[in-house]
């Protein structure tokens, strides 16, 4: 089964590798995972935009992730931020490579910076062919809006969670379609945090389907997100 968001490689079938990398993930990375490259909105000192295109350039078959806005650290999205994030989008559409999108407390804002499209390239004509909304929790009222971009929405382990009712929800609201899987692990919570296995088993009651359809559609989904970076197609 596909973890579509992780920092770390933990045993799953295939793991979406993203930065800020724990333990070299990337080094340790098997032939089925995927990584993402990318500035975190908590890292932004560590932002090079030459050196995120070069290691675009020479690896085709990563995408770019995990990067967007946040408010869970501060009140406020400083032009700084916004700037990183819009520049992190222009070099994702001009190599067309899926992204990864973080956007605690936030959800909107990051809706609004990609639909504005000021990050375009307005005469190469790049495109993202893919978003992967990770960590969102908002209500569903963003879901039609996430779906013309594109858009993929991974549940996470708040799911398993009996009190976490509102989430709940979220995650039989998601199109069928658009639903992934993560766990989010790091080298700090691994020990803590379940399985995409147990993540799905418990989406599948929720949605009234069996483990064994559920995780051909997330597989399906996996895949399509991918795209031209699956390995296996």
């Amino acid at each position: 089964m596909t973890d579509a968001h992780c920092h770390l490689v933990r045993g799953e079938t295939r793991h979406l590798l993203c930065e800020p990398f724990v333990g070299e993930a990337s080094r340790l990375a098997a032939e089925r995972d995927v990584v993402f490259y990318g500035t975190h909105p908590w890292y932004l000192d560590g932002f090079d935009a030459d050196a995120l295109r070069a290691r675009l350039a020479a690896n085709p078959q990563a995408g770019v992730g995990e990067i967007g806005l946040d408010r869970l650290k501060e009140r406020n999205i400083s032009p700084r931020m916004r700037e990183i994030f819009e520049a992190q989008l222009r070099l994702a559409a001009e190599f067309r490579r899926p992204v990864v999108l973080h956007g605690a407390k936030c959800w909107g804002d990051v809706v609004k910076t990609i639909e504005n499209g000021k990050w375009r390239m307005e005469n190469e004509g790049g495109r993202i062919p893919a978003f992967l909304f990770h960590g969102f929790s908002r209500s569903g009222g963003l879901l039609p809006d996430i779906v013309k971009l594109n858009g993929y929405v991974s549940i996470g382990p708040a799911i398993l969670n009996d009190h976490a009712v509102n989430y709940r929800e979220l995650a039989k609201a998601i199109p069928e379609d658009r639903l992934l899987v993560e766990s989010d692990a790091t080298a700090e919570n691994d020990a803590e945090v379940p399985s995409v296995r147990d993540i799905a088993a418990k989406l599948a009651e929720l949605r009234g389907l069996t483990a064994e359809a559920l995780e051909k559609v997330l597989e399906r989904n996996a895949e399509a997100f991918l795209g031209v970076l699956n390995k296996h197609e």
